[in-house]
């Protein structure tokens, strides 16, 4: 079976499997057990209630520790504060590819959101309305950008809707709390957006919130912040999850998996291009613009934690429908090891499917170690848009439930323009998140 024929059968079977997942999820959708100790499934806010009773840090923070919200809380906010420092070391060669790559500085980003739920019992409403300065996804060249406008209704804890600007369902990292990741930066970037506009409906399917099924359509059109230029068209999305264990016990123990589906939208070209785990770099990968009708992408994750140990890894390929370039596809994929050596865990919810941010015990915060490996290759067929592998080893310091400080190390072959070059990254980073 030639190229094309086996992607035509493969997206047959992908709709086939999606069909199948629906009428499956609307048959497990009365299950028992809705109780949580994470934040209702209808707020808008991406993070849980601090419930925990960790007593008084050693580092001060600069509001009061959150308690329970035992009510739907009309207006609220949340900061996320962000500061990097970057330095590169960089072979002939990889001067060669990119140029001289500058130490800098870096407001990571400034975020400032606005949110609240009102309603109760079956039935609420939530917003969320968030501008930040720079931004885990924006350009280093611009400052200023929505991230998230959207209203969510909710029935129950178990569906939610959502119409606005707001994430697409697709890739764990991108998905999950990004600056509560064990490693720094994203490298999966070129497969995904980070905010799109349109409507994503998320359900919480299983006894006992076993898994999600999310999927959305969106029209970047429709969206404040793109470029006429770069705006593509509507792309859908769908992200399927599953709790396959847990321990009962001990609920810092459990293995999650999950799959994910994006439809590309195109008006007649599309690109890839990405930085290598570090944003403070140009795209150490792209393979420019080039006639393509769309493209199918599909993504594999999974996490296993064992308490203060856990590996995460993830998978990603695009499918391109370029005939004049020879269809060609693209992957990329990692694995990241995490461990706390405080003892503290990463703690999943369940309403989301993701593993929410660490939350130290301890007065003087929790201390992680991690490494990762990660290969991005956008080379195939008559696209060359290059390849990089990278290494990465750091530590960070979970101070407060809020502060956070990293200290990153990272090695990056990258092969193109008929060369290979090496480059050294070391990232310092200093976080709030309110």
């Amino acid at each position: 079976m030639d190229k094309d024929k086996w992607r035509g059968a493969a997206k047959v079977a992908i709709r086939r499997l999606l069909a199948l997942v629906a009428v499956w999820t609307a048959a497990t959708a009365q299950a028992q057990e809705t109780t949580s100790i994470y934040e209702p499934i209808g707020t808008a806010t991406g993070d849980r209630s601090l419930l925990e009773d960790v007593g008084q840090y050693g580092i001060p923070d600069p509001v009061p520790r959150q308690e329970e919200r035992k009510k739907p809380d009309p207006f609220r906010i949340s900061v996320v504060a962000i500061g990097d420092y970057t330095t590169f070391g960089q072979d002939d060669a990889s001067v060669d590819q990119l140029g001289v790559q500058e130490d800098k500085w870096q407001i990571r980003a400034l975020r400032l959101s606005f949110l609240g739920t009102f309603g109760s019992g079956d039935f609420k409403l939530s917003y969320q309305v968030s501008g930040e300065y720079k931004g885990f996804d924006s350009d280093p060249n611009e400052d200023w950008q929505m991230t998230d406008i959207s209203i969510t209704l909710a029935k129950g804890d178990r569906s939610k809707l959502t119409l606005g600007k707001t994430k697409e369902t697709f890739a764990y990292e991108m998905v999950g709390d990004s600056a509560n990741l064990p490693v720094v930066e994203r490298v999966l970037s070129p497969f995904y957006v980070s905010r799109n506009t349109g409507a994503r409906f998320t359900h919480v399917w299983g006894p006992n919130k076993r898994g999600t099924l999310s999927f959305g359509v969106y029209n970047d059109d429709w969206d404040i912040d793109t470029k006429k230029s770069a705006r593509r068209g509507v792309d859908s999305s769908v992200r399927l999850t599953a709790l396959v264990w847990d321990d009962p016990a001990d609920d810092s123990h459990y293995l999650h998996v999950g799959a994910s589906f994006r439809n590309v939208a195109s008006k007649g070209e599309l690109r890839y291009r990405g930085r290598p785990g570090t944003n403070a770099s140009d795209n150490f990968i792209d393979t420019g613009s080039f006639d393509a009708d769309g493209a199918l992408h599909m993504g594999l994750e999974a996490m296993l934690a064992l308490g203060p140990i856990s590996v995460q890894g993830e998978y990603t390929t695009a499918w391109v429908d370029a005939p004049t370039m020879g269809n060609p596809s693209f992957d990329g994929w990692y694995v990241t090891g995490s461990w706390i050596l405080t003892g503290d865990h990463r703690p999943y919810d369940r309403n989301v499917g993701y593993a929410r941010r660490v939350v130290p015990k301890g007065r003087w915060g929790a201390h992680e170690l991690i490494a990762r490996w990660s290969d991005v290759d956008l080379r195939d067929s008559q696209v060359d848009g290059g390849r990089f592998r990278r290494i990465d080893a750091g530590y960070n310091w979970w101070a407060t439930q809020r502060w956070k400080f990293g200290l990153h190390y990272g090695h990056v072959w990258l092969d193109r323009f008929g060369e290979r070059g090496q480059t050294d990254t070391l990232m310092t980073r200093l976080q709030w998140v309110y």
